[in-house]
């Protein structure tokens, strides 16, 4: 029973960060306040079936990462190289973003987070961009782990 719980909780915060990738993008085409982008995504898109539970964890991961997108996007920029965010695709650059922002502010462990964000690529962007996004997350993830002292040997995704 507990394993059929985890295993919806899981999906839960899948479905909530794919949500939050789709903010995301939107913010990057029209810049308004988190509040209203939130408001008008699960008024005018959002699937209404899903729970408070998903919609808050999703309107948490996009304002957080709005509110942190300075040093978010810094901290991809110091592993992306010879790439400039602005050039990047903006599906691939928020993928990064949110997943970035989780590595940094939230107790998720590295690897399901990356794991959270290929999946997520995979969907919406190409397989060249999961390569990409993996190689910059995994290095992000190692470099907070050194600053944590929590250094452990990084696991292949």
């Amino acid at each position: 029973m507990s394993l059929e719980k985890s295993e919806k909780s899981s999906g839960t915060r899948h479905k909530a960060r794919e949500c939050a990738l789709q903010m995301l993008f939107a913010s990057d085409v029209v810049h308004i306040p988190c509040a209203e982008l939130t408001a008008n995504y699960w008024n005018e898109l959002g699937d209404t079936t899903f729970d408070d539970k998903t919609r808050e964890f999703a309107n948490e991961l996009v304002c957080g990462t709005m509110r942190e997108i300075k040093l978010i996007d810094d901290r991809i920029r110091t592993r992306a190289e010879h790439w400039r965010i602005e050039r990047m695709a903006i599906v691939d650059r928020n993928v990064l973003r949110l997943a970035v922002y989780e590595l940094l502010y939230k107790d998720t462990p590295g690897t399901v987070i990356i794991n959270e964000a290929l999946e997520i690529a995979r969907k919406f962007s190409s397989f060249e961009s999961t390569q990409f996004i993996n190689g910059i997350l995994d290095a992000i993830k190692q470099d907070t782990e050194t600053e944590s002292g929590s250094e452990t040997t990084a696991e292949p995704t």
